[in-house]
């Protein structure tokens, strides 16, 4: 089960140094993924999919053509928790490896 305890300001540092892809962006941490095709785009996805539904924590997703972008925060808490950070780490270990 993922951690939905609210991180506060001062450990974010630390936490974003376990996920140094991932940006904070106010109350979310994103990352830009790029392939070289949209079914190889769409592939990942499905992988982020499978980790979210697992996880029970999702992230918005946008799609565009080969661009995948990730936003990972907690709506619920309007804010990031343990959660979101255990997602993104283990979206970066899916072995998936994009272009840019």
């Amino acid at each position: 089960m993922v951690n939905r305890d609210v991180i506060p300001s001062a450990d974010l540092a630390d936490c974003l140094a376990r996920c140094p892809a991932w940006e904070l962006e106010g109350r979310e941490i994103t990352r830009t993924f790029e392939f070289t095709s949209f079914p190889g785009a769409i592939d990942f996805v499905n992988a982020v999919a499978g980790v979210a539904e697992d996880a029970g924590h999702h992230p918005d997703i946008d799609i565009r053509y080969a661009r995948i972008t990730l936003r990972l925060t907690t709506h619920s808490k309007g804010a990031l928790t343990g959660a979101d950070f255990e997602v993104a780490e283990r979206i970066d270990n899916l072995g998936v490896e994009p272009v840019g």
